[in-house]
C-alpha cells in the first residue's frame, strides 16, 4: 500500500464520525443493493421509455451503457486476477486497529483482490453514461456513485482509496468508448430493433438482466464457486 493510500485512508477515518450507528449505517449502504444499483438502472428505464424525438438515440444509448457496465465489470473482476494481489484492508494488520468495525468482518472477501473495485467499475459506467445522455441527473448519477458506492466502501475498508479510483476510470473509459457514435451504431440499433419486434420477450429478458446486475451476478457466482468445489471435490476422489 503506498504513502497516498495510507493518508487518504486515515483521513478519512479522522473526518467521518465513528460512533457504532454511523459505523452499522455505514456498512448498511456499503451492502444493500438499494444503496447500490438499483437507483440508477431504474433511471435507465426511465430513459428508455420517455418520449421525445429522440427516442431511437436513447435507446440505442441504454443498451451502449448496459454492455458498458458489463464489460466494465469484467475488466476489474480480470484486472483483480491477473494483478498481483492486493489484501483488503480490514483484512490487514496496519488498519484492523483503526477501521471502524474490521474486528468483525467475514472472512469470504478474504481471498478476492482489493483492486481494482470492480463496483466502482460498473456503477460509474452506468452513472457516466447517464450523464451522456440526461445531464443533470447524470450528475446526481455520479454523486450517488461516490457518496453512495465507493465512498463508503472505502470507510469500511472493503477498498483502499487507489482501488474505487482504478474502478471508476476503468467504467468511465469503457462508457465513453462504447457510447461514441462509430462504435455504438455497430450494434445497438440491431439489438434495439430485435427487442421493438419482440417487446414481451425483451421485457422479461431485460427484468432478468437488470436484476443479476443490481446485485453483481452475486447468485450465479455463488454457483459457479459451488460447482468448482463439487467438480474439484470429485476430482481428488481415490
Amino acid at each position: 500500500m503506498n504513502a497516498l493510500d495510507s493518508s487518504i485512508q486515515i483521513w478519512l477515518l479522522h473526518i467521518l464520525p465513528s460512533s457504532g450507528l454511523f459505523v452499522h449505517a455505514a456498512g448498511v449502504v456499503a451492502e444493500f443493493y438499494l444503496f447500490k444499483g438499483l437507483v440508477p438502472l431504474a433511471i435507465l428505464w426511465a430513459i428508455w421509455f420517455k418520449e421525445g424525438s429522440t427516442l431511437s438515440y436513447r435507446r440505442e444509448m441504454v443498451v451502449a451503457i448496459v454492455l458498458s457496465a458489463l464489460l466494465a465489470f469484467a475488466v476489474g473482476r480480470l484486472l483483480a486476477l491477473i494483478l498481483p494481489f492486493r489484501l483488503r484492508p480490514m483484512y490487514s494488520p496496519s488498519f484492523v486497529s483503526i477501521l471502524p468495525d474490521a474486528s468483525h468482518a467475514s472472512n469470504h472477501l478474504r481471498l478476492w483482490s482489493s483492486f481494482p473495485s470492480d463496483h466502482a467499475a460498473l456503477w460509474m459506467s452506468v452513472a457516466v453514461g447517464i450523464f451522456l445522455v440526461w445531464r443533470w441527473i447524470g450528475v446526481l448519477a455520479i454523486l450517488h456513485c461516490l457518496l453512495l458506492i465507493c465512498l463508503p466502501r472505502v470507510y469500511v475498508g472493503l477498498h483502499y482509496p487507489s482501488d474505487v479510483v482504478a474502478g471508476a476510470l476503468i467504467g468511465t473509459a469503457v462508457v465513453i468508448l462504447m457510447t461514441r457514435d462509430p462504435i455504438r451504431t455497430q450494434f445497438a440499433p440491431r439489438i434495439v430493433n430485435s427487442m421493438q419486434r419482440r417487446p414481451g420477450t425483451a421485457a422479461m429478458l431485460a427484468f432478468l438482466f437488470f436484476f443479476e446486475l443490481a446485485t453483481m451476478f452475486d447468485e450465479p457466482r455463488l454457483l459457479a464457486i459451488a460447482l468448482h468445489k463439487i467438480i474439484q471435490g470429485i476430482g481428488e476422489r481415490p
